[in-house]
This record gives structure tokens, sequence and C-alpha cells, in this order.
């Protein structure tokens, strides 16, 4: 069901809270006649904090524009003729307001269908929960909004109880007053006659002693009614304190994590929308028990009345001073991180937000906010910035679009500590004053920690060292310890999340592929999972130690791996036709009991970023397995990794059995078109010398395996044979770019010869290929 539909059947506050959303800057009507094209648009795909996206925000603008004048022009009859004029009215403003400034759009709409969305949720919820259960979420937001209205009808009682004090505190003034003027009458009578004054006096004796003897009682009564006060607000501000305690040190510090998760690739850490909704009405009934405390503490001072009411109301001050400090404190936070892995001399960004800025009218003096990083010396440019407040969702924020690290003053590293495992914060301060200067806060806050490089070639080292920090921090550390060692379980769960953010896929690490990088991280043997359940692993064989025989450590073959993937890959990866994380024993094991021509796709063991193709074929002796040399993304940048395999004739079935075409064809590049002008295009293609031959047909396998690939599945290809051609090789067989684009600007120039002349009796050259040859190795290392 529609999200407008839903709101329209809110009651009571939650309707009343929809339709506050709406004003002249965005009114309720055009949500209304364009709700279906409001909730189709992709408004969460806009970045509100990269002024790039602003055209993207424009263009929405003027669609919506478009979509109410369309509205408006369809209006007939005598109704819709008013209707018509109101919605050319509203769409004149909206153009008006937003025009300048469209980013603010998407936000106002974001808000709207946000707090839509919560409000129709909570109300769902609270009516007719699934089989009379509410997961936990839902149940703990109910919790809070049920102390709210707690906190609610606590505030409303005092603030009653408090009304009725002062009446009857102003109505014992009045006869206070009144027993000062009886006794001035009697002192008065002094000046009359004897006669007269035993006549007048015992009435006013008797009228004394009667509002004396209600003066006594009543200030007995005003004082209980103040200590009463004074135990309801007590209650009052245990249970505020209770409730922020849920807010803040949960859930905030909740979402704080889940943002310091989202650096390491976790899930978003969600909106702040709901956060800022319940610190807003935590400050403003605190403000409310505050206002409260000060009208009770004038009048005590109206009307002074011995007993213990002026300590408990000292009391009472001090305790919602520190209750409103520590929320104002608690909400000043970073709503999108610095990056944590900082270049010098780059440019990068920062938002910071006050969640209770707009309820406590910060903004009516917009404060400034200074970032400096922690270091001895602040050397970040465009550090300062003013809170700006948005008027359509109430937030106050201030938005650091262009700060620069101009220099970093590092500190003295100790044993085998690098440049990348110093980590730095950034510290975002600022001072502002509420309720008329009556408070004054200094706000302080810090951002994750940052690794500062000064070259691209640290940023794998740095972003280990952040990975590690997000991934194992403890709550209410010194900033910035972290165990030295922790539990290999807790390290799969970080590099899975992590590997499956940058390749940006579903499919993550299975519990084969978390073996084998067992095995590498604890150069062990064994297969069995549960072999590393207690086992930890510690930073310096994470990222500091090489493996055994290598010049890089663990981390950095895996970066390795993700960016290889993550660039080159990633469909070859989602589709499950890469096995990548396999050994050269296992792959060995696995091909020798398919068919010839079987093949498998492994990262290289050798190699940082590098992946090797393994396949089973005959020699002239026996049968035996074989590793092509690793392609890196040097190579891919070249020819991508499905043509490859289309090129290489000897490769039919994709472990276990699939035919390759069947997997691999869709990524294979179209066929160059026909020869314009006389001239012939050419193209690379790869060929290994000693399995150059014509494309095999799949029903020639050796009879022992025919059962398991069956000729029906086979796919030809009608390739020509190459000849092969070696010139890009080294003596050790290497691959050399260099060499090889001279070979193709060679054949180009050749190309374009009269053809008779050129290419008599070399078929593979008059179809304008040129073949590049791939160095074998049989049982080698990579």
């Amino acid at each position: 069901m529609a999200v407008w539909i839903q709101a329209q059947q809110l009651q009571g506050d939650a309707l009343h809270q929809m339709q506050s959303l709406y004003g002249q800057h965005f009114p309720i009507e055009v949500r209304h006649y364009l709700s279906h094209w409001i909730e189709s648009q992709l408004w969460d795909s806009i970045d509100l904090e990269n002024p790039q996206e602003e055209f993207k925000a424009k263009r929405l603008l003027d669609s919506l524009i478009q979509e109410l004048q369309k509205k408006a022009e369809h209006q007939v009859g005598e109704d819709g003729f008013l209707l018509k004029i109101k919605l050319g009215h509203y769409a004149s403003q909206l153009k008006i307001t937003y025009d300048r400034c469209p980013l603010e759009l998407v936000r106002c709409i974001k808000h709207i269908l946000y707090t839509e969305q919560r409000l129709v949720r909570e109300a769902t919820n609270s009516i007719s929960p699934v089989g009379g259960m509410m997961d936990s979420m839902s149940q703990k937001y109910q919790q809070i909004n049920q102390a709210f209205e707690e906190l609610r009808a606590m505030t409303q009682d005092t603030d009653n109880d408090l009304r009725k004090l002062q009446h009857n505190q102003e109505y014992f003034i009045i006869q206070y007053q009144e027993s000062l003027r009886i006794q001035a009458q009697l002192t008065s009578l002094a000046n009359l006659p004897p006669a007269e004054r035993q006549l007048r006096e015992p009435s006013l004796q008797n009228k004394r002693a009667t509002v004396e003897a209600w003066l006594t009682r009543e200030a007995n009564t005003l004082q209980k009614y103040r200590l009463d006060l004074a135990e309801k607000h007590q209650k009052t501000l245990q249970m505020l304190r209770k409730q922020q305690t849920i807010i803040l040190d949960d859930e905030l510090i909740q979402w704080k994590r889940r943002q310091q998760l989202a650096g390491n690739g976790g899930p978003p850490e969600g909106g702040l929308d709901i956060l800022q909704s319940w610190c807003e009405k935590l400050a403003e009934m605190i403000w409310q028990n505050r206002q409260q405390i000060r009208r009770a503490e004038h009048l005590r001072q109206q009307l002074p009345i011995p007993g213990p009411i002026e300590e408990l109301l000292t009391d009472l001050n001090s305790t919602i001073t520190d209750i409103i400090s520590a929320l104002v404190t608690s909400t000043f936070i970073i709503e999108k991180q610095p990056p944590q892995v900082l270049k010098t001399q780059t440019k990068f960004a920062a938002t910071v937000r006050l969640l209770v800025g707009g309820r406590l009218n910060v903004h009516m003096n917009p404060p400034q906010v200074k970032a400096t990083i922690i270091i001895g010396t602040p050397c970040i440019l465009n550090n300062n910035c003013v809170m700006e407040y948005h008027q359509t969702t109430g937030t106050l924020s201030a938005h650091f679009r262009n700060m620069s690290l101009k220099r970093i003053k590092r500190s003295d590293r100790r044993g085998a500590e690098s440049v990348t495992e110093e980590k730095f914060t950034i510290l975002f301060e600022s001072q502002f004053s509420v309720g008329g200067n009556e408070l004054v806060f200094q706000v302080k806050t810090l951002s994750l920690p940052v690794v500062v490089i000064v070259h691209g070639s640290q940023d794998n080292n740095a972003t280990a060292t952040v990975l590690w920090d997000n991934a194992f921090a403890e709550p209410g550390r010194v900033p910035f310890l972290v165990p030295d060692k922790v539990l290999w379980p807790q390290l799969c769960e970080a590099i899975n999340m992590k590997y499956k953010a940058e390749v940006q896929s579903n499919r993550g690490l299975s519990e084969e592929n978390l073996v084998f990088l067992a095995q590498k991280a604890f150069t062990s043997s064994s297969i069995n999972p549960e072999d590393y359940r207690n086992m930890t692993i510690s930073w310096s064989q994470f990222n500091r130690e090489s493996l055994p025989g290598r010049n890089f450590t663990f981390w950095q073959w895996f970066d390795g791996v993700m960016e290889l993937t993550k660039k080159h890959l990633k469909p070859h990866w989602n589709d499950g036709a890469i096995l990548g994380f396999v050994n050269k024993q296992q792959a060995q094991d696995m091909l020798m009991s398919k068919p010839n021509g079987t093949f498998l796709l492994r990262f290289s063991d050798s190699e940082i970023g590098g992946i090797t193709i393994a396949w089973v074929a005959e020699n002239p002796n026996k049968r035996m397995v074989w590793n092509l040399m690793p392609y890196t993304s040097k190579d891919f940048s070249i020819r991508s990794l499905a043509d490859r395999i289309s090129d290489l004739n000897h490769l039919l079935f994709l472990y276990p059995d699939r035919p390759k075409d069947e997997v691999f064809s869709k990524y294979y590049t179209p066929p160059l078109s026909k020869p314009v002008d006389g001239y012939v295009k050419p193209q690379i293609k790869q060929v290994v010398p000693e399995f150059t031959t014509p494309n095999p047909d799949p029903s020639s396998v050796s009879t022992p395996f025919m059962d398991q690939a069956s000729p029906a599945m086979a796919v030809g290809l009608a390739h020509s044979m190459y000849t092969p051609i070696d010139p890009t090789l080294d003596p050790e067989g290497e691959f050399d770019l260099d060499d090889t684009m001279d070979v193709a600007r060679h054949v180009e120039e050749l190309l374009r010869r009269p053809m008779e002349n050129q290419w008599s009796g070399h078929a593979l050259l008059v179809r304008g290929s040129m073949a590049l040859s791939g160095k074998i190795q049989a049982a080698s290392d990579h």
C-alpha cells in the first residue's frame, strides 16, 4: 500500500505530527495530488553533501513542477477551476523557493517520506503486531515512545501543581498583607481615646488572631506543596535521566558503532532523524522542567518559608543542568566522517550536526565549528564552518566541503611500527549559548581514527590499520587503543564484510574460502574449520610480517585479490565462475578427475593481485594439470578475462562441467566490424604455444571421461589455426606491455600496405589478428 494512503489513516498525535511536516515550504496538497509520482522517484540516490548532485536535484525539481502543471491543466468543472489556480500557484511557489537550491527540495521530501514511513510503521505495530509479537526494534521504539508519554504526563502534572502553588501563594501574600494592615490598625489605636480603643480593639484582635492562624496553617500547606512538587520533580528527573541514558548510551552509541563498521563496508548506519526526534523531545522536556524548577525557586524567593526546600531546589537545579549539559554535549556528533585514509594536499569533506540545535534555538545565533587534527600543530586548510539551520528538516549542521591537510607532523615511532600504522583524529569543537545566555556550552567531538598518507602506494597498508581499528575497537577505550590479537572468526567477519563491500557483491567468502585464508595466515594444512575457531591472529601476522617465502603480508595479498576482483572480475565472481581461493594442490586434485580441457580460475599464491587458469590436459606421456602465468590488472586492461578464455581453444569446460561459452560468452567482445576504406583493424589474440591447435571437438576427449562430459554440451569455436608469435615474451617468459604495443603498431603499419605484397600464405595476419603467447608452467607455484 502506498505510504500516503496509510499516512492519511493516522490518528491523534501521529496525524498531528504528519500534518506538521507540511507548510509553505511544501504544501500538503502537492503531496496529495502527486503522491504516486513523489513515491516513485529515487530521492535516496542523491547525496545531499555532494554539490555535484545539484544537477540531478534540479531535474527532479523541474519534473515536479511539470507534473504539478499537468495536474492543474487537467482540472475541469467549477471545483476544478479553483484547484487549477491553486496547483498552478504552488508550481510557481516551489520554483521560486528551490530553483537556486534544489538540493533543499530533495532534503525536504526525503525528510517527509522518512517521517511518514516511521509514523505509519509505529501506528501499524501498535495496532496490529504480526502474530501478537513485535520485532525487538519495534518493541524498543514503543518502550521509548511510551516513556516519553509518561514524561509528558508527569511534566504536565508538575506544571499544574506549580500553577496551583503559585495561586495559593499569591492568596497567602494577600492575606499576609491583610494581617499587616490589621496590625497597623491595632497600633494606631494607641492614639485614640480609651473608650473608643476598648470598643474597637477586641474586634481587631480577634480578626488578627483568625488571620494569623490561617497564615500559620497555610504556610505549612505551602511548604508541603513545595516539598511535594520537589519530590515530583525528582522523580521526573530520574526518569528523564534514565530515558536519556537509553537514547544516548544505547541508541546513539549503537549508531556510532554502525557508522564505524560502515567504514569497513558494513550496512549504512541509518538516518539520524529518529534519534534527533528523541533527542529533541528530551531537550524540550528537560527545558520545561528546568523552567518549572526556576519558577519554583522564584516563588520561594518571593515568600521565604523556613525548611529544607531551599536545599532541595538547589539540588534539582544542579541535576537538571547536568542532564541538559550531557544531552547537548553528547548530541554534537559527526554525521559524515572524514575519510579514514587521508592523503595530504587532497580535498576532503565532513559534516557535523547538533541533534538538539533546532529545539534549543541555537540557530538563532549560529555557532562556528572549527576542525583541527590532533598532532600538536594545526595544519588543516578551510577548517572553519558556520552551522546552518535547514528549516524543512529542522537540522542544524556544519558542512565542511573543502578541507585539506597541508602537512603532517608525525610522532616518533618505535619498533616495527610504520607510518601507515600511526593514527590521528580530527577534533571538531564549537561554543554556543541557550536560553538567552543562561547556559553556555563548549562542545567537542572526535572523528574516527584517520591514517595520513602522502602517496597512493601507502593506501593498502593504511586501509589495514583502519580496518583493524574499526572492527576491533572496544567501547570507552583510550583513543585509539585496539587489541593486538583477535580470534580468527572475528577477523573472518571483518574481511568478509570488507570483501563484499569492495567487490559490491552479495556473494561473500564461503567457509571453504575462509579455511583457505586460515591456511595461508597460519601456514597450516588443516581443512577442518573447527581447528581455527579458537585460534588468534595478531596484528603482526595480519599486516606486518611477510608470508613465508613471500615479500608481502597476508593483508597485502588479500587486498590485491579484492582490487583485482573489483576492477576486472566482479561479474565472474558474482556468477560463481571464479573459485579463487584454491591452492595449487587442491586445483590439481579437483581437475585430475575431470575430462581433458576442464579448467578453473584461482588467485595466484605468488603474486599480489593475480589470477591464474589451471586446466587438465594430455601430454605425450600422461595427463597432468597445467597452470598459466597469472594475469594482473595490467593484463586485463589490454584484454578481458572472458576474451582470453575465448582465445584459448584447449579450455573446454569450466569446473566442474559447464561449457565455457555457456558461462563466459555474454562477456565476449563483439566481433570486429568489416574493413573500412580497405583497411583491416588488427586484433590482439592470446595463444599458449604448446596448446595452439584447431578448435577441438569436445566429443573427442579421451574415452574414460566421456560419461562426464556429453558431446551435446560442447560448443565448437570456428577459429583458424594460430601461428605462434612470441616477440612479447622476455627470456623468462614474462609479458611486456610496451613490447606488445610496439608489435601492435607494427602490424597496423603493415596492414596499411598493399595486401598482395605482404600477406601471402599467412592466414592469421590476413585476418588482422595478432597472437600473444602466454607462458605456461606445469605444476608451477603460481
